[in-house]
Order: C-alpha cells, then sequence, then structure tokens
C-alpha cells in the first residue's frame, strides 16, 4: 500500500530484475529516511522474482553485536551449495558459522566464500538477495556484503540494499525514495481511511508526514474516528507527531503486561516464539498479553517474532524501565541453551547484571574468545567492553578495557576503541598493562594511518617489556622496526636508527634463537654499529626462515625478511621468501597479508625482468586492495613505470604518492618516488635531474631497500653529470654493502658503478664483470643496462664494432622487456655507430583487451582454473568465464591452449 506512486523505482527494481534474467548481476542501494517506503519497495521486487531464488535478511539494531548473524540468515538457503565451492572457502564459512574449529577467517576470504557460494546458486537458478535496514547488519556481514556487490559482474545474481546511510556501499549504484508528492499523499490516505475525513484534518496529517508514507498511515491509525472527522485535537495544541512519538503512544496505550511481553520480544532478535514464551513465564506473563499488541498490528507472534517496523522494537524496548529489562535479559538467558547458544546467553546475562558480577564477566570473556576466533572482531569488542564494566577486579579491568581497545581498533572502531584505553588508563597500570596499553595505542596508530606515529608507541611498550617478557619484548621491538621503516624519513621519534639502537641488546646471549630474534639482531645491529656487523645474524635468519616454523609465524614477520634479503642484494633468497610469502597468504586465506606479500613478490620479477608477470601481479594487486575498500602506496606500479620509461603515468603516481604518504607520515613513499623518478630519468639520459632525485633518495640513512637502489642511480647520475665527489661518495656508501653480501646481485651493482668512474682496463673488466654475474643473477634490467653503459663506453673509445654488439644486444633486451627509455638511449648510441636498430609493436588485438581481461588472460595462460583465477582475482568463476569469452573473441582465437602464442607478442 506504501508504493502509491513510485513509478520510477519500480521501474528500477523491474530493470534489475530484468538484467538478472538475463545472466549478468546488478545491484542497487535503495536510500531514504525511516518510513519512506523502503520495505514496500523490497517487497515490490520479491513479488515480482518469479523463478529466482529470493533470499531475504534484515539488519536489527539489537543485533549488531552479533558477528555473521545476517551472514548466517543469508546462506542458509544456499547450505546445499556449500560443498561446491573451493575448500579454503568453504572452510572459512562453516568456521565463521562455528561449524568447525580453526584459525579465525580472512575477512575477505569469506567475502570470497560468500561470493562462490551465490554464483554456485545462480548456475541452478538466478538469485536476488534483499538486505533491509543495512545500517543495523552487524558489521561482519556488512563488510561481506558489501565486498560481494562491488566484485558482482556475471552471475546472474541481483542484490538490493534497503538503508538510510549509505555509508560502506558509496560507489553502489543507488536509488533514493523521495517523499510522496501531495497528490500521491491524498491517494494514499484515500486507501487506508474508510470515514469521513475532514479536509482540515487531513492537510495537518499532510503537513506533519511531509511526504512520508509510513507516517501518513501511522499518524492516520493514531487520531480516533470523531478526531478524523472534525478536528485534530485540541483547538492550539502543539504539533508533537513523529513517527517515535506515534509508535510510543501506540504501545503506551497498551496495558503494562502487554508492555512487558513486547519488551521481551524486542529484546531478544533472534525472534524464536519458543524462547519468547519460556522466558514469559518465568515472568509470569500470560499469553493473554500478546493478544493486544497482535490486535493493534504492532507485532506478529507466530513461527517467528516480528515487529510491524524496526522503530516499533525499540520503542517496546524502551518503554519498560531499566529494571524491568534487566530482569527480560535475566529470564532470556535462563532459557538459552547455554551448550547450543552461549554467547547469546552470554549477551544476555550481561544485560541483567545488576552490579559488578565476576562469574558473567568470566562468560563474556569466554565468549570474546569464541566470536574472535570465527573472525567476529566487533563482537568480541562488545563481549570485552561489557566485561569489563562488570568485573570488581580493577586489575582485571584494566586488561579487558585494554583488550576491548585492542578489539575495536583491529575492527576500525577508532572512537570506541580511545574510549576503551581512557578506561584502562583511568587505573593504575602495571608496567606489563601500560605496555599493553602501548602497543593498543600503537595498533590504533597504524590502522588510522600507517604512518609516523606507531613505531614510537611500539617502541615505548618493547622497552617495557624487556623485563617482563622477552619473547614479546623482541616481537614487539620487530614490530616496532617495521614501523619505522614504513614512516622512514618522516619518523619524527621512534625511527629505524633509534629503534635499531634500543633493540640491539634483546637478543644478546640467547641460547636458542628463533629465525625472528636472529632477524632483529642482524636488522638492528646493521643500523646501530655497521652493515658488516649484522650480516651474518641476517644470512643465518634467512637461511633458516621457515624451518619449525608454523604458517602464521612465518607470515608474521616474512614481509620483513624480505626487506633484509633485499638490504643484503640476495635475489635467490628474496625471490624464494617472496613466492613462500603469496603462497602461504593464500593458501592459508590469510589475504590482508597478500598486499604486502604482492609488492615484495613484484620488486622481484620486475628485476629479474618478468614484466607482463609483473604487470598482471600490479593488477591483481590493484583489484584486492579495491575489494578490500583499503589504500595502499602502488610501489609495484610505480616501479613499472620507472623502468618502462612511462613519464606521464609516473608522474601521476609519484604526485598522489607524495601527497598521501606525507599526509599518512609513510616516510618510504617518498623514498621510492624519489628512486623511481632517477631511474627514469638515468632512462631518459635526464642526468642532473636523476642526480638530484637519487640525492634525495639516499639522504635519510635509515631506509632500508629502494635507498640502496637509489645509491646505483646516484652514481651513475653524478657520473654522467660530471660530479666526481658525489659519484665516488654513492659508490663508497653502496660498497659498503655490496661488498660484504659478496652476491653477483650486489657484485654486479658495484663492478657497473665503479666502472663508470674507472679508466682503461679496469672499466673494461669491471663491465666485463657486471654483464657476467647479471647473466648468471638472471636479471634482464640489470643484464641490459650493463650492455649499454659498456657499449656507450666503448664507443667513446672509438670501438665501434664492439660498442655495437653490446648496443645492441642492449636494445633487444630492452626492446623485448618494455623498457622504452633505456630502449631509445640504446637506438641513439647504436645509430650513432653507424647501425640502426628495429623496434617492434605488440598486435593490436592484444591492446584492445581491457586490464580485467588480460589479467584473466594470463592467469589462464599459466593454467590456473577458473576457480584458481577467480580466488586470485576476487570474482566468481562464471565471471571469470565471461571475461574468457570476450579474450577469446578478440584474439580471435577458440581455446585456451592457444592464448601462449597469442599473448606471447605482447608478453616479450
Amino acid at each position: 500500500m506504501y508504493l502509491v506512486g513510485r513509478k520510477a523505482e519500480r521501474q528500477a527494481l523491474d530493470d534489475l530484475l530484468a538484467a538478472v534474467r538475463e545472466g549478468t548481476s546488478s545491484t542497487l542501494v535503495v536510500t531514504g529516511e525511516a518510513g519512506i517506503g523502503k520495505t514496500a519497495l523490497l517487497d515490490h521486487v520479491a513479488d515480482q522474482a518469479s523463478g529466482l531464488l529470493v533470499t531475504r535478511v534484515a539488519g536489527i539494531d539489537s543485533e549488531m553485536e552479533f558477528a555473521f548473524a545476517a551472514l548466517h540468515q543469508l546462506c542458509a538457503p544456499m547450505a546445499e551449495r556449500l560443498d561446491r565451492i573451493p575448500k579454503p572457502q568453504r572452510d572459512a564459512l562453516r568456521t565463521t558459522f562455528g561449524e568447525r574449529e580453526g584459525p579465525a577467517p580472512d575477512p575477505f576470504l569469506v567475502g570470497l566464500a560468500v561470493l562462490s557460494l551465490l554464483s554456485e546458486a545462480a548456475a541452478q537458478r538466478p538469485v536476488l538477495v534483499l538486505v533491509d535496514d543495512q545500517q543495523w547488519l552487524d558489521l561482519a556481514s556488512a563488510q561481506v556484503l558489501t565486498f560481494v556487490a562491488r566484485r558482482l559482474v556475471a552471475e546472474s545474481v541481483g542484490m538490493v540494499f534497503a538503508t538510510r546511510v549509505v555509508g560502506g556501499l558509496a560507489g553502489l549504484p543507488e536509488l533514493t525514495v523521495s517523499p510522496l508528492r501531495d497528490e500521491e499523499s491524498h491517494a494514499l490516505l484515500a486507501t487506508v481511511l474508510d470515514g469521513p475525513l475532514d479536509p482540515r484534518v487531513r492537510d495537518r496529517i499532510l503537513a506533519e508526514a511531509h511526504g512520508n508514507p509510513l507516517a501518513l498511515v501511522e499518524f492516520s491509525r493514531s487520531l480516533r474516528s470523531e478526531e478524523l472527522a472534525g478536528g485534530f485535537g485540541a483547538p492550539g495544541a502543539p504539533l508533537s507527531h513523529s513517527l517515535e512519538g506515534t509508535f510510543r503512544r501506540q504501545v503506551e496505550a497498551l496495558p503494562a503486561a502487554t508492555r512487558r511481553l513486547l519488551a521481551l520480544a524486542a529484546a531478544d532478535p533472534a525472534g524464536d516464539p519458543s524462547l519468547l514464551w519460556s522466558a514469559a513465564e518465568l515472568l509470569g506473563l500470560a499469553t493473554e498479553a500478546a493478544e493486544p499488541a497482535i490486535e493493534s498490528g504492532l507485532a506478529e507472534i507466530g513461527t517467528r517474532v516480528r515487529f510491524r517496523h524496526p522503530l516499533i522494537r525499540a520503542t517496546a524496548y524502551r518503554s519498560v524501565p531499566l529494571s524491568d529489562r534487566r530482569r527480560i535479559h535475566g529470564a532470556l538467558a535462563a532459557v538459552t541453551d547455554e551448550a547450543v547458544d552461549p554467547d547469546r546467553r552470554a549477551w544476555h546475562l550481561g544485560h541483567a547484571a545488576v552490579g559488578p558480577d565476576d562469574t558473567v564477566a568470566d562468560e563474556l570473556e569466554r565468549s570474546a574468545g569464541r566470536v574472535q576466533a570465527r573472525g567476529g572482531i566487533t563482537a568480541a569488542a562488545a563481549f570485552l567492553e561489557r566485561a569489563s564494566s562488570l568485573t570488581l577486579d580493577r586489575h582485571r579491568r584494566c586488561d579487558l578495557a585494554i583488550a576491548a581497545a585492542s578489539a575495536k581498533a583491529q575492527a576500525g572502531m577508532l572512537d570506541g576503541a580511545r574510549e576503551m584505553l581512557a578506561v584502562a588508563e583511568a587505573e593504575p597500570l602495571s608496567d606489563r598493562q601500560r605496555a599493553q596499553a602501548d602497543l593498543a595505542r600503537a595498533e590504533l596508530a597504524y590502522v588510522t594511518r600507517r604512518g609516523n606515529d606507531a613505531a614510537p608507541l611500539m617502541l615505548s611498550a618493547a622497552r617495557r617489556l624487556e623485563a617482563i617478557d622477552g619473547t614479546l619484548a623482541r616481537d614487539t621491538y620487530l614490530a616496532a622496526l617495521s614501523a619505522a621503516v614504513f614512516a622512514g624519513r618522516l619518523a619524527a621519534d621512534g625511527d629505524v636508527l633509534e629503534v635499531s639502537e634500543a633493540a640491539s641488546a634483546a637478543t644478546r646471549a640467547l641460547s636458542d634463537p628463533r629465525p625472528a630474534d636472529l632477524l632483529l639482531d642482524g636488522l638492528a645491529t646493521q643500523h646501530s654499529a655497521g652493515f658488516d656487523k649484522g650480516l651474518p645474524a641476517v644470512h643465518e635468519a634467512l637461511r633458516i626462515y621457515g624451518h619449525r616454523m608454523t604458517a602464521e609465524q612465518e607470515l608474521r614477520w616474512m614481509w620483513l625478511a624480505n626487506v633484509a634479503a633485499a638490504r643484503v642484494w640476495d635475489m635467490d633468497r628474496l625471490t624464494s621468501l617472496a613466492q613462500r610469502h603469496v603462497q602461504l597468504a593464500r593458501e592459508t586465506g590469510a589475504l590482508s597479508q597478500l598486499p604486502l606479500a604482492l609488492s615484495s613478490y613484484i620488486s622481484v620479477l620486475l628485476f629479474r625482468g618478468q614484466m607482463a608477470e609483473a604487470s598482471a601481479q600490479i593488477d591483481e594487486l590493484r583489484s584486492l586492495v579495491e575489494a578490500m575498500g583499503e589504500t595502499m602506496t602502488p610501489y609495484g606500479a610505480i616501479s613499472l613505470a620507472a623502468m618502462r620509461g612511462d613519464k606521464a603515468k609516473l608522474l601521476s603516481l609519484t604526485d598522489t604518492t607524495i601527497r598521501d604518504a606525507t599526509r599518512r607520515g609513510e616516510g618510504v613513499g617518498l623514498t621510492v618516488a624519489a628512486w623511481a623518478n632517477a631511474l627514469l630519468h638515468n632512462g631518459f639520459g635526464d642526468y642532473w635531474d636523476a642526480m638530484n632525485e637519487g640525492l634525495y633518495a639516499t639522504a635519510y640513512r635509515g631506509d632500508c631497500t629502494s635507498s640502496g637502489w637509489a645509491l646505483v642511480e646516484l652514481v651513475e647520475a653524478a657520473a654522467r653529470s660530471g660530479e666526481a665527489d658525489v659519484a665516488a661518495d654513492a659508490l663508497e656508501r653502496l660498497s659498503e654493502m655490496t661488498a660484504p653480501s659478496a652476491t653477483d646481485w650486489g657484485l654486479g651493482v658495484e663492478a657497473r658503478s665503479r666502472a663508470l668512474l674507472s679508466d682503461g682496463a679496469t672499466a673494461e673488466h669491471l663491465y666485463r664483470d657486471a654483464i657476467e654475474r647479471f647473466t648468471r643473477a638472471g636479471m634482464r634490467p640489470d643484464l641490459g643496462r650493463s650492455h649499454l653503459l659498456y657499449g656507450e663506453w666503448l664507443r667513446r673509445q672509438r670501438r665501434r664494432v664492439d660498442a655495437r654488439y653490446h648496443l645492441r644486444s642492449a636494445h633487444e633486451i630492452f626492446e623485448a622487456l618494455g623498457m622504452a627509455a633505456f630502449a631509445d638511449r640504446a637506438r641513439r648510441e647504436l645509430s650513432a655507430t653507424g647501425e640502426k636498430a628495429r623496434s617492434r609493436a605488440p598486435q593490436a588485438a592484444v591492446r584492445e583487451l581491457t586490464a580485467q581481461e588480460a589479467q584473466v588472460a594470463r592467469l589462464a595462460r599459466a593454467g590456473l582454473s577458473n576457480p584458481e583465477i577467480g580466488a586470485r582475482l576476487f570474482i566468481s568463476a562464471r565471471t571469470v568465464q565471461y571475461h574468457l569469452g570476450k579474450v577469446f573473441t578478440k584474439l580471435g582465437i577458440r581455446s585456451r591452449s592457444q592464448l601462449d602464442s597469442a599473448l606471447s607478442d605482447a608478453d616479450g
């Protein structure tokens, strides 16, 4: 009846259904104020969805603390399809629902599981997902459903969200439901009123309702027939009608026993009538108490307990005194089966407690552990917060409040985290608690900005922990070091050098150091005492990293192990660690680890010259970050643009990176941008600009990797700019790392750099040494650059025939890798010897592929199945097949077996 008018809205929903029936996916966010008719529109689309599997969920404000409550409703009708989705996804979903034990699943893996499940269900018949009151979904379910909505393409799945606040759904197609026009309001009133309606009364109803359909209906219901026929309250009475006020008057008009029964029904979001009647019996409420509520249409009590509108639920709950609400929760706790639903029972016990109660606090803490193990970090925070308020023990109250703050920080509830830290810090804290509070604050800072705020707090915590828990102290020093690496040159306090000096004594005299201990010892010693002093510990840490370590232990410090391997110029170990990092993140479902893992792996691919694979991984990383709704400095894309000589692309990327990194306090982003610009300018032969960028990139001694790479660029740029002193100083700093590292990568860049500052036979020997080392190491970009520099040197020695061989080799390598600036530089040099270089262009058909199509094509060529490709790109297997169909058409091929030859020209 609320669909009087609404022609445009109904058409939009009908179009969505038509798209779904035709085999594509479609999403719509229906927004508007309470009572505007959003639920009625959902009812309309459900009525029109004949032949579709319709699954419907609704957010309930009192259920927001129960993790994945809405998601369980959504997936229940499709449970028989669960065995058809990939095992890691299936396990994640079952762990989330408490059907199996295991580590807390990554939320993005849960999202991918739901996407796969919907796709599988849609293979049988199209699926329509209706989500009402999205603003009241539990946070875990809301995040998953938003993730799914953003990844739908070709699954025959429709999703319609009804919400008052767009929030995290921003960017999805949106339909705003506006107030009814006057003529539509008149028509609606005519359908709900049988008796006479005084024109003055009608006009005042219309004026107060402001075109809100529910307000029109409820205001009319709240008036007696004589008021409708001849007046609207007492003359001169103030107008105080509102939906909330109308519902409150309707509830308050009920008998006291009925109000208590409605409050009982509102207190338990499960809507289970057996629980309702069992609790009612404990409270002495007879079944007859329900009759007035049912007769008034405020609620239905049948196979489920339902309220006519969510505002009625909230109004009913608040309509009884606090003492009654506590008794209601006590009764619900008493009738809730502890074995079947211990967490809901604990939640009711927490709300039933009149004062401090350590027994209830114990129950809530245990529930927090259970829900956190299923990935319900928001629910865990709520349980811990309530537990902290119920314990008499001040020391334990601090522990619980700090744990609640940490959970809230992880869930992104930043204000709540600060409030819980304030609760904890209002009490006298032990050294351990102060350290834990510092860690929670550091976590809060890192979640907020991932900038320069976290490292000082972690450093403070680590210092406190040294006398309490040595292992935790060392782990905290490692976390501080990792945060300091990100802060880089923008660290105000707690920079890499300060953390290293503080941590240098933490690993001494350990009889059986862990790989993590050796990693800390080595990196800290390198920064505090000298590169060569810490090298043995770093080498040993890298050698044994992964041995006798659980996957969780490996993942925790893997990124820092990658940093250490790059810092000591060990390409072989860096390659194996980066590959292992990506593999572990995927196999264990630790998708939040995957962005950093992919960044490390992309660096490996670029230095080895596997440009096509690097490009595919960069696209995958972009898809991943977008799917997660996060932001991340695009280190891989910056590096690729620099190597390709794509000046416009790099300028755009570095401008954004510098602005965002400065705002966040992420100094490493500034160093990477400067290194990339130095590399780009060297490619074009703009040596003065390259030198200035190199000087900036190498100015901060605490940068761990890219500043070392920038030294290589600085030597070349300064040598070619005639700044011999600058080049010599950069070479000395470079050799302090490369010589003791003694790897082909390190010694190769040192030999090539030293050759630039040498003459005669010495220079020639160094260039040949660099070429030999890079050939052996399989590092084609550096091999090409070594051929180029040697060829340039030979041409200046008037040895044109020898120069042509090396310049031709350089040009061929750069052309094959797509390193356009360096290729053009080699072409110019080759032309100066009297030989003309030939260039080639990629196939036009390959250039027509979209980024997503190219990703799918390359992964299919690598032998991955559709579900495996979908898992990589956060799309469904059906969407993968949809993209493959377009790829085949554009490339003029018919099968996967033809992909290799079709893509080879573009990949080099």
